[in-house]
This record gives structure tokens, sequence and C-alpha cells, in this order.
């Protein structure tokens, strides 16, 4: 039996290189495609009114306005306007002495960038093999997506299972599920989180909900950890399917792949099926209330943006689905690579 513990070492600074690069893209096609620090130079904007300026739907204004407050180049005003920064003044604005514009705008045909800027002005993720119709990475009814391939769902679900390895172990030890008779892991995909919640409670039966390839990586998991007599797989649609009534429900890294609606559709369904007493559990990267940082979130944000119909949220966010779905949130515990979890406790 393959033990499952936390690392010895933290991992969060690996999965902040490896997301730099969003930086880059977001701040080339910022100066060189948008002029964005050239307009609010001229007159500080609203998010809604640098949305019509630059022709982007909400989200994407959201994910790019986001990491720019977080490199410190945007700050609100008391209006609720962005102006720029001493920073951004002095540097991003063309035909000031010190303005370096010129230099970012030396990237601005990589592939990367021009990528970036296609997906921001869509407000569409990659699609399958350069399929616009459809995402690479998300599955919803009538949409191609990769993870209906056999072969292509088991190689991204094993990569995702690289991070589950080390962050869910930390998450059973910060929230005990003694009480607890049934988990619902919800889009639960390699099922590592309930085979950590599992092993931890040894009390415990968990049910796996996901598309049918997925599952096909939890069945591999259960065995190799020996917990398959009380881990159920069970294959559906998390928006579509019934969901199996559960103590408590768990959501993730589920949540930052769609976009608002789909947020608070998918958090009543849960809320819905909770036993009495049950608790939803948000597992996932939060940005300030502010949607000013962290640097890290936001440019992690950016890669869910370009991948799924999502992007990374905040606790505030977060806690007005869970209250109107009539569930009662209680503060984010810190778990490991920048994610928090959210217990929400239904009434």
């Amino acid at each position: 039996m393959q033990p499952l513990g936390p690392p010895v070492t933290n991992p969060t600074s690996i999965f902040e290189y490896f997301r730099g690069s969003y930086g880059t893209e977001l701040l080339t096609a910022a100066v060189s495609h948008f002029d964005l620090f050239g307009r609010i130079a001229k007159q500080p904007r609203t998010l809604a009114e640098l949305q019509a300026d630059l022709s982007l739907a909400e989200r994407p204004a959201i994910v790019l306005t986001t990491a720019l407050r977080a490199m410190q180049l945007l700050k609100k005003n008391t209006a609720g306007q962005f102006e720029l920064t001493a920073l951004a003044a002095e540097h991003l604005v063309g035909g000031q002495e010190f303005d370096v514009g010129s230099y970012l705008s030396l990237a601005a045909t990589s592939p990367g960038v021009i990528e970036m800027v296609e997906r921001l002005r869509t407000n569409r993720p990659t699609g399958l093999s350069g399929d616009e119709a459809g995402a690479a990475f998300i599955y919803r009814d009538g949409m191609k997506s990769a993870m209906e391939h056999s072969q292509v769902a088991g190689h991204f679900t094993l990569a995702l299972a690289g991070r589950a390895k080390n962050v869910a172990p930390v998450l059973a030890s910060q929230i005990p599920l003694n009480n607890a008779t049934t988990l619902l892991d919800v889009g639960g995909g390699t099922g590592i989180y309930s085979i950590a919640f599992l092993r931890a409670n040894p009390e415990l039966r968990a049910i796996v909900f996901d598309r049918p390839e997925v599952l096909k990586t939890a069945e591999m998991f259960a065995a190799e950890y020996a917990v398959a007599v009380r881990m159920m797989l069970q294959a559906g649609d998390m928006f579509a399917d019934p969901l199996p009534n559960a103590d408590v429900i768990l959501l993730s890294n589920i949540l930052h792949d769609w976009d608002v609606t789909e947020c608070q559709t998918l958090i009543n369904r849960c809320a819905a099926s909770l036993n009495p007493g049950g608790r939803l559990i948000i597992h996932d990267v939060l940005l300030n209330d502010e949607l000013d940082g962290p640097l890290p979130i936001a440019l992690y944000s950016a890669a869910l943006f370009t991948l799924t119909e999502g992007r990374a949220y905040s606790a505030s966010e977060y806690n007005g689905w869970l209250s109107h779905a009539g569930l009662q949130p209680q503060p984010p515990i810190a778990t490991l690579i920048h994610c928090h979890a959210i217990v929400a406790r239904s009434t």
C-alpha cells in the first residue's frame, strides 16, 4: 500500500516559476496591443469603462486588471476608477523620458503574447487541437473536450495528480471528518483528495463523481492506495445529472474552471444534495477580496483563463455564492501551494 502523507519540502515556489510566463504575456499585451497605460494616463476609468474602451468582456478585463494591480502598475482611486501608479506613469506611458514600452514590445509578436491577446479579445479558452468550438480541459454537454478522449484525459488527470498528492494530505489533516459517514467528491478526477480523507478517517466512505474516462485513473489510484472498498466511482455530468446525497461535499480546484453563473449553479446543486447539517468544502486558490493580487494567484488566474471558462476568485466571491445557496461559510483555512479551504455548513 502506497503512503499518502504531506511533502517534506514546500513546492509552492516551483509553481510560481512555472506560471511566471503569464506575467510577460499580460504585461506585453497591455502595453503593445491595448495601449492600456496610455489610455488610463489620459483618463482614469472604471472596470466597465475600460471594458468598453478595450472591447473586452468582464472576465478577461478582471484577469488583466487583477494582474496589473498585483504588479503595482494600476491602482483604484476613491471613485473606483483605475489609475496608474507612479511606476507605470513614469515607465509605461509613451513619450515619457523613461518609457520602456518599446522594449517590452520586442515580445509583442511572440506566440504566447499573440495567443493571450486572442484569448482576451474573444473571452474563449484554447480549443482542443486549435478548435475554437471546444475547450481543452473542461467538459460541458455539447462541447468538444479532451476529457472525452481516453488517452488525453488520462494524461491530463495524471498530470494533476502531481499537485494533488502534495496538497491532499494537508487538506485532510486540516479538516477532520470524524463525524461524517459519506463524502461526495464532485469533479474528483484522480480521487486523490478522497483517498486522503479516507486514509485520515477510517469510517468514512467516498463517492468520486466525474467523467467516465477520468474515473479510469481514479480506479487505478483507489487500488494503489488500498481504499477501493470504501471509494465508489460514479460517472456523470455535474451540471446535469443528479448528485448523490452526502454529509460532506468537496469541490477541490473545480470552480476556478467556470464562470460566475456556472459557479453559482454548481454550488446550488451541491447545497441541495447535502444531508441536514452537512458541509460543503470549496478548496481552491484565493485572490484578495479587492482583486489586486497576490501576484502568483493573479498569474494562475491568467493560466486558468486561457484553458477554461473560469478564473481565480476571491473568498468574498465564494462567500457570496455560498450564502446565496443558504450555506454559512467559515473563514478560509490555508493548505498548500496557495490553496485554501472554505467550509460552509447547511442549516
